[in-house]
């Protein structure tokens, strides 16, 4: 059975059983729904388990609200909501994803690995501010949107995390020259070029 000690996350074989329920409806379901690309399905670990929790280990949340926009198959947000079940069990998951298909995906994850978490099948834009204490959103939009819509869900004093590629930078001079923030970069350990970008203290330009 594949581990999380790699990235520093030392977790129980429950939760591990949990990650490779997952991976088999991930398989199962990719076919017929398209969650992640195909040529991906063969190291779903490396390539969206361990993606998804170094973004949980990088956010070190225990409590309050975690929001995850436009969530397709799961990544990073369910994965982290299984990490939390047994790391952070006061941590309340929302996640959000317009596609019917993929939020009846999203539900059936949850139900077969035992785990808690809303799934809000509405676009990010029509979603009643959810008052994320941590925000997060993987391969959804670009930085200068990915602002537009921490404005609108975080919560006072919130933080969100955006895993992102090479043209980060270019990303970050983007979203400059419309909103104010703080932020700081951690470097993905899947990827040499991507890193996750940590953003508080939003407002526009």
């Amino acid at each position: 059975m594949r581990d999380l000690s790699s990235i520093g996350l030392n977790v129980s074989r429950e939760t591990l059983e949990r990650l490779e329920v997952y991976d088999g409806l991930l398989k199962k379901w990719n076919p017929a729904i398209n969650l992640v690309s195909k040529n991906t399905l063969e190291n779903t670990w490396g390539r969206h388990f361990i993606d998804s929790a170094q973004v949980f280990k990088v956010a070190d949340a225990t409590k309050g609200h975690w929001v995850d926009l436009g969530s397709g198959g799961g990544f990073p947000g369910v994965v982290c909501a299984i990490l939390a079940a047994e790391l952070a069990p006061d941590l309340k998951f929302t996640l959000v994803e317009s596609d019917q298909r993929k939020a009846t995906f999203l539900r059936t994850v949850l139900r077969e690995t035992g785990v808690e978490a809303q799934v809000l099948a509405k676009r990010v834009e029509e979603v009643e501010p959810l008052k994320a204490t941590t925000l997060t959103a993987r391969a959804l939009s670009s930085l200068t949107n990915l602002l537009e819509f921490a404005d609108r869900h975080l919560d006072q004093g919130g933080v969100a995390y955006f895993p992102k590629g090479m043209k980060y930078q270019e990303e970050l001079s983007e979203a400059q020259a419309v909103w104010r923030f703080s932020h700081s970069e951690y470097k993905s350990v899947t990827d040499e070029n991507a890193v996750i970008i940590k953003v508080g203290d939003i407002e526009r330009a």
